[in-house]
C-alpha cells in the first residue's frame, strides 16, 4: 500500500468510535468461526392485539403479481419472487427486503400476506434480507401490517421473532448513526406486537442514547441529510403514535420522544423551500422519504405544536424573501465518525426564485460504489469555489470521508453570512466565502487568501428546466427566471458546461453548469 492510501486510511479511520471498532472486528470474527442460530420459541400469549392506523403511505412499489418498482427501476418476477435478487445492486435488493409496499395504499390484504408468506417460506435461503439494516425496517412493516389488518399466524410470528433475536445479537454498533436508531426504532415496534421486555429495554436504552446525540440543538439529524432527516423524524412520529395508541408501558419515552420531535419539526419547517421541496444536499434524492407537508400534518394529528429553534449546529441557514429564497452551507462534516452520506460540498448554495429551483445540487442518483457515486459527492458537483482540482474533503470509497474541510470562522447578521474552511491548508490557504441578502438581490464574496498560480472555479449548476442561457463577458442571463449574474474579479472567464442532474435514483437528465475561472476573489451577484 502506497503512503498515500496509508495516509487516507488513517485520516477515515481517526474520527471512529473505539465501539465502532470493537464490533467489526467482533463481529468479523464470530460470524467466521462460529455459526449460532437465534432461534427463540414463542408462546402465543406474547402476541397482543396491537393497535395501528396508517398516517403516511408509503410509495407504491408493487405493481402487483410479483411486479416490483424500486429506485426508479422495474423487476417482474412472474411466478417466483427471488429474494436474493441482485442484478440491480444491493439498494434495490434491499428494497425489496424492506417490505415498505405493504403499507402502501394500493395493496389487498391477501396480495400483502401471500408476500409475507412466500417470504417466510424461503428463509433458509435469504442472504442480504438478514442483514440488520433490512430486518429493521421489514419489522416495523410486518408489524404495521399485521396490527392494522388484525392477523395473527404463528409461523409469521415465530419467523418475525427469530429475526428479532438475530438482530439482538447483531445491533449495528459498527456503523452507529442513522442505522443503529432504525435497530432501536424496530425493537420498540416489536416490544410492542409481542409485548417482549427484553426488546422493549434494548430499544429504549438506544433510542434515548442515539436521539439525544444525533438531533443536533437545532433540531437537525447529525448526519445533514434533510432526506434521512424526514426518514429519522417519520420513525419519531410513528413511535410517538405506537405508544398514543396503544395502553403497555408508562414511564416518560412518550415524552422523551415529543421533545424529540418538537427540534426535528422546528428543523424541518425551516429548511424546506416554500413549495415543499428539501435542498437535496448530501445524500438526498426524490421519491425516498415522506414530504415534509405529510410531516407536518401527521405531527399535528398527534397533538404536537413546536416553536421554531433559530439554525445553528447543522451549519445550514435558510433565507426567504419575497421573490426567492436561498439555502447555504456553512457547517462542518455531519457526524464526524459516520460521514457516510456526506459530500464535499462546503459553501454550497441552492437558490429558488418565484417558488422554482434555478442553483440547484446536482444530487443523488446511486449508491453503487462507482464513477457516478464519486463524481455526485465530489467538489465540483456543488456550488462552490474548488482550487487546483483538489477536494475540500476527501471523500472515498462510496461512503468513506479521509482529510475534511473544517470551518475556522463564522460570522452572521440577519441579512449576511461570511465563513472560512481549511479544506486547502495543504495548500497553505483558506477559502472564504460571504453572502449577503437583499430584497431582490444576493450578492456572494469569495476570497483565497493568498495569491497563486492554480486554477480557481466557482461553479454554478442550473436546473434542467432551464436551457435559455446568454453569456456577455462577465454577465449572464437566465431567461426563464428573469434572473441577471453579473461577475467581478482578476483575470475571469465564464465556460459553460452540462452536468447531469439527479431526478432520483437510477434517474438522470442533462442540464448546465457556469465555470467561473477567477484568481485570488471573485464578486458574483444575482439580480432578479
Amino acid at each position: 500500500m502506497d503512503r498515500s492510501k496509508i495516509k487516507t486510511l488513517y485520516h477515515t479511520v481517526k474520527y471512529l468510535k473505539p465501539i465502532q471498532i470493537y464490533y467489526r472486528v467482533y463481529y468479523f470474527a464470530r460470524n467466521r468461526f462460529f455459526k449460532k442460530s437465534y432461534y427463540k420459541e414463542l408462546s402465543k400469549k406474547n402476541i397482543s392485539q396491537l393497535i395501528w392506523e396508517d398516517a403516511i403511505f408509503s410509495f407504491e412499489s408493487y405493481l402487483d403479481s410479483n411486479k416490483f418498482h424500486f429506485l426508479n427501476i422495474s423487476k417482474d418476477f412472474e411466478n417466483n419472487i427471488d429474494w436474493n435478487f441482485s442484478e440491480f445492486g444491493k439498494l434495490w435488493t434491499f428494497n425489496l427486503n424492506y417490505f415498505d409496499f405493504l403499507n402502501q395504499k394500493q395493496i389487498e390484504v391477501n396480495e400483502g400476506l401471500k408476500l409475507i408468506k412466500d417470504f417466510v417460506a424461503k428463509d433458509n435461503l435469504l442472504k442480504d434480507g438478514k442483514e440488520s439494516y433490512p430486518i429493521s425496517l421489514r419489522g416495523i412493516n410486518w408489524v404495521k401490517f399485521l396490527a392494522k389488518n388484525k392477523i395473527s399466524a404463528d409461523e409469521i410470528n415465530q419467523n418475525l421473532y427469530n429475526h428479532y433475536q438475530l438482530l439482538l445479537h447483531n445491533i449495528e454498533y459498527h456503523l452507529l448513526g442513522n442505522h443503529l436508531l432504525e435497530n432501536g426504532f424496530s425493537f420498540l415496534f416489536g416490544a410492542y406486537y409481542f409485548q417482549d421486555e427484553v426488546l422493549y429495554k434494548k430499544g429504549v436504552q438506544i433510542l434515548k442514547k442515539e436521539l439525544k446525540e444525533q438531533i443536533l440543538n437545532d433540531g437537525a439529524h447529525f448526519e445533514l441529510s434533510p432526506m434521512y432527516h424526514q426518514t429519522m423524524l417519520f420513525r419519531v412520529l410513528d413511535c410517538i403514535q405506537l405508544i398514543q395508541l396503544n395502553n403497555w408501558k408508562d414511564d416518560n419515552l412518550l415524552d422523551f420522544l415529543n421533545n424529540i420531535a418538537l427540534k426535528m419539526l422546528s428543523w424541518l419547517e425551516q429548511v424546506t423551500f416554500n413549495n415543499g421541496d428539501i435542498p437535496m444536499v448530501n445524500d438526498s434524492s426524490f421519491g425516498i422519504a415522506p414530504d415534509s407537508d405529510e410531516l407536518l400534518n401527521y405531527a399535528k394529528k398527534l397533538g404536537l405544536q413546536y416553536e421554531k429553534i433559530k439554525l445553528s449546529d447543522s451549519g445550514y441557514r435558510m433565507f426567504k424573501k419575497d421573490k426567492f429564497e436561498l439555502f447555504v452551507d456553512v457547517g462542518n462534516v455531519g457526524a464526524s465518525y459516520q460521514p457516510a452520506h456526506v459530500h464535499s460540498d462546503t459553501f454550497n448554495f441552492i437558490f429558488y426564485a418565484f417558488g422554482k429551483p434555478v442553483f440547484v445540487d446536482t444530487g443523488l442518483s446511486t449508491y453503487e460504489k462507482n464513477q457516478t457515486r464519486q463524481t455526485e459527492r465530489s467538489t465540483a458537483s456543488h456550488n462552490t469555489v474548488q482550487i487546483e482540482d483538489i477536494e475540500q474533503t476527501q471523500v472515498w470509497g462510496g461512503f468513506r470521508v479521509g482529510k475534511r474541510a473544517k470551518i475556522t470562522n463564522l460570522n452572521e447578521k440577519n441579512n449576511s453570512i461570511e465563513a472560512t474552511h481549511n479544506g486547502y491548508k495543504d495548500l497553505n490557504l483558506t477559502h472564504s466565502r460571504k453572502f449577503t441578502i437583499n430584497e431582490r438581490s444576493v450578492f456572494i464574496k469569495d476570497i483565497i487568501s493568498k495569491e497563486i498560480s492554480s486554477k480557481q472555479v466557482a461553479y454554478f449548476h442550473l436546473h434542467p428546466r432551464i436551457s435559455n442561457v446568454l453569456i456577455e463577458n462577465s454577465k449572464v442571463t437566465i431567461e426563464e427566471s428573469k434572473i441577471e449574474l453579473f461577475f467581478e474579479g482578476k483575470n475571469i472567464s465564464i465556460e459553460r458546461g452540462n452536468f447531469r442532474f439527479a431526478n432520483g435514483f437510477n434517474k438522470t437528465s442533462e442540464a448546465i453548469k457556469l465555470k467561473i475561472i477567477f484568481e485570488s476573489s471573485l464578486s458574483t451577484t444575482i439580480n432578479l
